[in-house]
């Protein structure tokens, strides 16, 4: 049998079994929150001192002897205790050995309740503004290949099948696209993550004249919760970083299969360093591109995060239950392999080598201009339902004749529709079929550099 913990064994008569102390215990992963658990208790012991609930005499002492605390956690002179159960208990317990019992009167006020909730607050709202800046930094490699490649011709696909031929550049602003998306979903989270629920106490308040508002200055909140009970028991907040986390590994999962296909021999499209890639112990001809499909396994791990979380919440009374110690684990496990991933993703994209020949002769392949023809037919007078037959017809001939529709005749294509003229070739081409689509959003050279300028510079401003 253990002692009875100090800290709240008051009311027990019996020593916490061994197994269920090391069961109920939290601190060997909830120990990553000191620094947003000394910064709470440091803005809260302030807040004591204006309001005068402490003196500010024992507020600066408190003040400085979570310091020295914090201080020897960073250089590794620390001790942490699972019968201190969590990062809580453990770091008031260094605090009094410090300066003795005027650090217990940093609890006055608060609960673990609300302490374990503004701390989660404080982690997330930290990881959201690292994910945004990994995020920020991928974007940037994104656009900075793609207007190096605006004038790359590559096979356009719907269904895998070769559809219109667009440039790689537009293709990569594609992915910026998504991106851009899951950092605007980052943002939009964290004005619900940046609420502080301190002062809530075990979940209906405290009789102690506190200056909520105050704290939530000192810890750069935008404001405090406005109840009690939600404050402490819901962690909605965590569950949504899971669900833009799951968004973004989906968008990277996406990309990496495309990345993967790219290197086959197949397809041929990329090369990638050989620095993100591995090979094989029997087969030494391999090279395979093991980044980009192991960030495509862990979209999987991120996924059964979010259920997770989903789950531990939904049969939950109101307020505060032992199950949301359980929200930590997935949650610091999600935020891990997303920044992982993100950060393999900005290093490896800059990094990726287009086959321009590669990519221009699959574009050649699978009748890619069918739509221009069809399209020019119109531009004739030529209903686009009759259009579409007439071009459906010259695509048959060319797989008969072995010939794609830019190396059919005048003569034969004139077989189908007597009225085109010599000037067809001119949208026949892989070149002139993007140069064609030249309007906002299309993958005209033209304006894929102007959308890659206008990200450049919406890149560079975000943050000021």
């Amino acid at each position: 049998m253990s002692s009875t913990n100090s800290q709240w064994g008051g009311r027990f008569t019996q020593a916490t079994d061994e197994f269920v102390q090391e069961f109920t215990a939290s601190v060997n992963f909830d120990q990553r929150l000191y620094r947003q658990d000394i910064q709470g208790s440091k803005a809260h012991a302030q807040m004591l001192g204006e309001e005068g609930i402490i003196s500010s005499e024992e507020a600066k002492l408190i003040i400085s002897g979570l310091d020295q605390v914090l201080a020897d956690i960073e250089t590794n002179q620390f001790s942490w205790s699972v019968a201190l159960e969590d990062v809580h208990m453990n770091v008031e317990s260094a605090l009094v050995a410090k300066i003795g019992a005027v650090g217990k009167k940093l609890h006055t006020g608060r609960s673990r309740n609300d302490q374990v909730a503004t701390d989660i607050r404080l982690y997330v709202r930290d990881e959201i503004d690292a994910l945004s800046r990994k995020i920020t930094e991928l974007q940037q490699g994104m656009v900075s290949l793609a207007s190096q490649h605006s004038n790359t011709i590559m096979p356009g696909f719907t269904h895998l099948q070769t559809a219109q031929p667009i440039t790689f550049g537009h293709h990569l602003l594609a992915w910026n696209e998504m991106m851009e998306r899951d950092h605007e979903r980052l943002q939009d989270c964290r004005k619900r993550v940046n609420i502080m629920p301190l002062g809530s106490a075990a979940l209906a308040g405290t009789t102690f004249a506190i200056n909520r508002q105050r704290t939530a200055e000192l810890l750069g909140f935008a404001s405090p919760s406005l109840n009690s009970l939600d404050s402490v028991s819901d962690r909605d907040f965590a569950i949504e970083l899971s669900a833009c986390a799951s968004l973004i590994m989906m968008h990277l999962s996406r990309m990496s299969e495309e990345l993967i296909l790219w290197t086959s021999s197949q397809f041929d499209f990329i090369d990638l360093p050989d620095r993100f890639c591995t090979g094989s112990s029997i087969m030494p001809q391999k090279k395979n591109p093991d980044v980009p499909e192991l960030v495509r396994g862990k979209s999987g791990r991120v996924y059964g995060h979010l259920f997770s979380l989903l789950t531990l919440m939904k049969s939950q009374p109101l307020a505060y239950n032992k199950d949301n110690q359980e929200d930590k684990e997935p949650l610091f496990d999600l935020i891990d392999t997303l920044h992982g991933c993100l950060t393999a993703f900005a290093s490896m994209i800059p990094a990726i080598e287009p086959k321009i020949d590669n990519m221009r002769a699959a574009a050649f392949k699978g009748y890619s201009t069918a739509t221009d023809l069809a399209d020019y037919l119109v531009r004739l007078g030529l209903p686009f339902r009759d259009a579409h037959e007439v071009v459906g017809k010259s695509v048959a001939y060319g797989i008969e004749q072995q010939k794609d529709l830019s190396e059919l005749s005048l003569a034969e294509l004139q077989q189908f529709y007597p009225e085109i003229g010599a000037e067809v070739f001119d949208v026949l081409t892989l070149e002139g079929s993007v140069k064609a689509r030249d309007h906002l959003g299309g993958t005209a050279p033209s304006q894929v550099a102007k959308a890659c300028i206008a990200a450049q510079q919406r890149l560079s401003t975000r943050g000021q």
